[in-house]
């Protein structure tokens, strides 16, 4: 939990000071593009989950 609340202050505090900079957000704009990572996120993984179950 600790690493998730690091990662969201960091993310946040990096968000603003692009927008104070007036730079383009280094993430997707698009909740598509976050749609993206988080299955990138679960396929990695759903591979770990099962290949405990056979070797691959």
């Amino acid at each position: 939990m600790k690493t998730i609340l690091i990662a969201t202050l960091t993310g946040s505090i990096v968000g603003l000071v692009f927008a104070f900079l007036k730079l383009p957000i280094p993430a997707p704009p698009a909740f598509a593009g976050v749609a993206g990572i988080i299955g990138i996120y679960l396929g990695f993984k759903a591979y770990n989950f099962l290949s405990g179950f056979w070797s691959l």
